[in-house]
This record gives C-alpha cells, sequence and structure tokens, in this order.
C-alpha cells in the first residue's frame, strides 16, 4: 500500500516542479522586460544626441535574436512585403533585379515577360533616377523600395546605357510579378525529362504537377531530373505535397519535434501519387536547403529515387511566423524536422557556441547512422549526403577575381550586340575572336581583378622584412621575388582558358537568350545533369535503390 501511495504521489510531484519552473521563468522575463524598459526610457530621455526610438529598439531585438540563429528574424511593419514575397513569391515592381556597384544601380537580371523586359531595358543599364528622384547616396534596398509599389501604379526609370551619353526613359506599369517556381522544364534527352524548382512559395506543388504531366504525357518523358541546386526552402506543406506527387497516400514525409508539445507532429501523404512508378533523380547542392532537403531526404529514405550532386546545406529546422504588436512580425525557429528514417540534417548546433561565439558542426563520432526503407545507410547532421556524388571542380584564383569583379558580366554588356547569336541557345560558343576581344578587355582594365594567394603571402612577407628593417641584400631579393610574381594577365587567362570559357559562354548565353537559354546551354555542359541522365537510363538507377544485396 505504502508503494501504491509512492507512484500515485510522483505526477504530483513532477506537476510542482514543472509549475514551479515555468513561475521561475515568468518571474525572470517579466524581471529582464522591466530592466530593458526602464534602460530604454533612460536613454531616451538622457542621451546627449537625439535618438530615433524605433530604430533603436529594432536594433536591441535584432542583437538579441543573432544569439540565435540566422532563421529567427524580426520584420518590422515596413517589411511585411519581405513576408509575403517568402510566401507566395509575388511583389508589385518591374521584374528588374538591381546591384550597387562602384556607386552605380546596375541592372543584374530581368525576369521574362515581366514589364522591364518588354520595355527593353537591358542587362547593365545603369538606372540614374526612379521617379525623377537621383539615386546618389541611396542605399540599394531603399532604389529597390522605389521601384515596387502597388500594381497598376506607374514608375518612371531614367536609365544610361553603358557606351552612350544618352539617358533613356522607360514608363513601366507595375505589376504582379511572379518569381517562377519553375523557371524551366524541357528534355535532357529523347526520354529524359526535366524540370528545375526555385523555391517552394504555396504554388510550388501545383507548379511541379503542371510540369510532370507535360513532361510526361505531352514531350514522352519515361524518367526525370528534379533540380533542387540552390532551391533554399520555403514552405513545409509544399514539400509535403511535392513528395506526394511520387509517393503514395498514407506514407509519413516527415516529423518535427518542438519545444511544446504542439509542433511534435507527423506529417502524412493525403492523396494517391500522381506519378507513383516514375524514376525520378533529385540534384542537390550546398545551397539546397530546408525544404529542398525534405524532398530529397524523404525520396532517399524511402528508396524512391536517387540523388546527384553535392552535400547539401544541412538546415533541420522548421520556422513559424508570428504576429506581434502594431503590425510587425517574428519567424522563429519551432522545432527540428526529421525524415523517415528518423535522422534530422541539421549541421549546425546553435545551442552550443565556443568561447568567440561561433556555432560548429557536431563531431563525427557523436553522429548516428540510420537506415533507408531498403537498407541502404544514411547520415544524420550533415545535410542529405548523395547518392552518386559528382565533384564540382574548384574555381582557379583567376576566375574567381573576374566573378568578383563583375569583368564578365561587363564584357557581356560592352560586346554582346557585336556577336551573331545561334537561334538555339545550345548551338553557341566561344569563338577565337571573342576570346581574343576578351582578353584584351581584361588586359585594359585599370586594376588588376585578381590577386594569387603566392602573391598575397609576398606582400604580408614584404610589410613583416619593413618592420624589421632588412638590409639591402636581403630588400634586394625580395624586389626580386617581387618581379617574378607580377601578373601577366595575357598568360593567366590563357593558362585558365577552359574554366574561364565555360563561364563567358554562360554569361554571355544569359545576355543574348536570358533565362530559358540560359537552361538549354547550361544543361547541355552541366556534368551533374548529364551524370544523371546516364543514371536513369541505365541499371544504375534499380541497382542503387535495390540497397545491400547481402539483406536480400
Amino acid at each position: 500500500m505504502r508503494r501504491l501511495l509512492f507512484l500515485l504521489g510522483l505526477p504530483l510531484v513532477l506537476v510542482v516542479v514543472v509549475a514551479a519552473s515555468v513561475k521561475d521563468d515568468y518571474f525572470e522575463m517579466s524581471k529582464q522586460l522591466e530592466i530593458m524598459q526602464s534602460a530604454f526610457r533612460e536613454l531616451n530621455l538622457f542621451y546627449v544626441d537625439e535618438l530615433a526610438p524605433g530604430e533603436l529598439m529594432e536594433t536591441g531585438i535584432k542583437a538579441m535574436l543573432a544569439q540565435l540563429d540566422p532563421y529567427t528574424r524580426y520584420f518590422p511593419e515596413t517589411k511585411m512585403e519581405d513576408v509575403r514575397f517568402m510566401q507566395t513569391g509575388e511583389y508589385g515592381g518591374v521584374g528588374a533585379s538591381i546591384e550597387t556597384r562602384n556607386g552605380q544601380t546596375i541592372v543584374v537580371d530581368l525576369l521574362e515577360g515581366e514589364p522591364a523586359e518588354q520595355a527593353g531595358l537591358q542587362l547593365g543599364d545603369v538606372v540614374m533616377r526612379v521617379n525623377g528622384r537621383d539615386l546618389a547616396g541611396l542605399e540599394q534596398n531603399q532604389i529597390g523600395d522605389l521601384l515596387q509599389g502597388a500594381t497598376g501604379t506607374d514608375v518612371t526609370v531614367d536609365i544610361q546605357r553603358p557606351g552612350t551619353r544618352e539617358i533613356l526613359t522607360f514608363e513601366l506599369q507595375r505589376q504582379k510579378v511572379k518569381v517562377p517556381d519553375v523557371p524551366y522544364q524541357g528534355m535532357l534527352s529523347e526520354t529524359t525529362g526535366y524540370l528545375a524548382l526555385n523555391s517552394f512559395t504555396k504554388t510550388a506543388s501545383f507548379e511541379v504537377r503542371k510540369a510532370l504531366m507535360n513532361l510526361t504525357d505531352s514531350l514522352g518523358a519515361e524518367q526525370v531530373v528534379i533540380d533542387l541546386r540552390g532551391n533554399g526552402g520555403g514552405l513545409l506543406r509544399e514539400a509535403i505535397a511535392m513528395v506526394n506527387l511520387f509517393v503514395g497516400k498514407g506514407q509519413e514525409v516527415v516529423s518535427t519535434k518542438g519545444k511544446t508539445p504542439d509542433w511534435n507532429k507527423s506529417y502524412k501523404t493525403r492523396a494517391n501519387a500522381l506519378r507513383p512508378d516514375l524514376p525520378i533523380a533529385i540534384l542537390v547542392d550546398g545551397k539546397s536547403a530546408s525544404a529542398s532537403e525534405i524532398v530529397a531526404g524523404t525520396l532517399q529514405d524511402l528508396d524512391r529515387g536517387v540523388v546527384v550532386g553535392s552535400e547539401s546545406f544541412g538546415k533541420g529546422l522548421v520556422q513559424q511566423t508570428k504576429k506581434l504588436a502594431y503590425g510587425t512580425r517574428m519567424k522563429v525557429t519551432v522545432a527540428k524536422y526529421y525524415t523517415p528514417s528518423g535522422r534530422c540534417v541539421q549541421r549546425l548546433d546553435y545551442s552550443h557556441r565556443d568561447d568567440e561565439g561561433e556555432v560548429h558542426a557536431m563531431a563525427d563520432s557523436t553522429l548516428s547512422t540510420f537506415y533507408t526503407a531498403n537498407g541502404r545507410e544514411v547520415l544524420e547532421g550533415r545535410g542529405v549526403l548523395p547518392d552518386v556524388e559528382v565533384p564540382q571542380p574548384d574555381l582557379s584564383y583567376v576566375l574567381e577575381g573576374l566573378l568578383e569583379n563583375g569583368v564578365l558580366f561587363d564584357f557581356a554588356v560592352q560586346h554582346r550586340d557585336a556577336l551573331v547569336a545561334p537561334d538555339d541557345a545550345i548551338a553557341f560558343e566561344i569563338s577565337d575572336g571573342t576570346w581574343r576581344s576578351f582578353v584584351g578587355f581584361a588586359q585594359g582594365l585599370t586594376d588588376l581583378p585578381y590577386a594569387s594567394k603566392t602573391l598575397e603571402a609576398f606582400q604580408a612577407l614584404e610589410r613583416t622584412a619593413e618592420e624589421e628593417l632588412l638590409d639591402a641584400p636581403n630588400a634586394a631579393a625580395l624586389e626580386a621575388l617581387r618581379a617574378g610574381l607580377v601578373a601577366n594577365v595575357g598568360e593567366d587567362l590563357e593558362r585558365h582558358r577552359t574554366e574561364i570559357e565555360r563561364e563567358l559562354a554562360h554569361e554571355l548565353v544569359v545576355h543574348l537568350y536570358n533565362t530559358s537559354g540560359e537552361y538549354r546551354h547550361g544543361l547541355a555542359h552541366d556534368p551533374v545533369a548529364q551524370r544523371a541522365v546516364k543514371l536513369l537510363e541505365s541499371k544504375e538507377y534499380n541497382e542503387i535503390l535495390q540497397g545491400p544485396t547481402d539483406q536480400k
């Protein structure tokens, strides 16, 4: 009887402890809020200079959230459009992306079929004024705000085209611009289809459904490559709906575990699969994250598709947007997600930081191994590891410098009109004449657009030598070494010609053919996509999915 009383009393003890803990948490929170309020009040009253209370508080909130993870974010009332864009991919604007470089605002991207492209704006155009307002001194996001606005409203854009002094004026009407979920679909071979998915907005699974039906029913695709490279994720429900296109009703896609019981959930497919037997290859890379990893990881766990490419980003966290006071919002990390095998792909452990405040991945020795439906090993804590890895070549310091400094872009802006472009982007190639023109263009630049690590190391050595007041013989030796490290642009470009030509061709294709041409040309020379085609059109696909033969 005494033992029975003890067992009955245990839950009561736990309830009391939990209640006390909750009470302590609320007291501590109230205490800290009161401290914050008093500090804020005293600063506002007595600080020597005038303060902007709203900006000051926003800075404080952002600093607080910075101690958590990069996905927990605060959105003031003025940024509600950003929240809507994340969920829908829609905004009111003209379909042009800008970048501020060397004090100039340059058009760097144009969405096909949107007002800016239809009106005749071109990549490389320098935006001088918007609605008569000079852009000098404005931040890039401020200029973007000027271009965006309510659908149906007008905006006047004055631009200067490179190579001319004339100012061109464009009268544009803002439209509801939708960044396409599926920017391209087509055939990679006679039997293999392809679709690229940019993000998981509220229409993503619907657009993928349409693309699949077109590829299989109209174009004759017998297998499909789904490209999730560069896709940073989006809505959880869209990831589940996309998996449901290939997996039948009642299958768990993902489960979540959070601080509160409300987030301990299991999400299952709710409908019959659209293409339950269609062979698929999923392409991922280091920028495939979140919802992309749910799709790739779940299809991998269920042995429903083969993942090709390189290791994905490793974001196993779920966010939910919470309404705050006065029209503001906060996106909060509320749970971790787990694929059907039980693994979480989260790479970085934000709950533990080192003495410098840095976050690191968990040690390999602490990670667990899980198993797919057919017994294949998959690892937690490292993103989604591809079934077939296609190594990406490292960029040379020369090409990195050319890309970072916009040299390829600037060359394309100045020389695209002189090129004879084939009707089909696939046929575009860099001629010897175009290559010589590019070399001459790079040699004519005022500043060297790249720097070798050897030269950077030498410059550090030289600074040390000056500090130590080395004698003349040593100084002379250093000067001789410097002379040997001076860059020869022509030789450097020729030494790395193959990789530079590839990127230069890609840049020119973007300028000449826009997005559709970029995909057609790029995929024909893409080792990851071509590897996926080879995989799908051979026995290798089924051999990978069947799992270890010793368990059969």
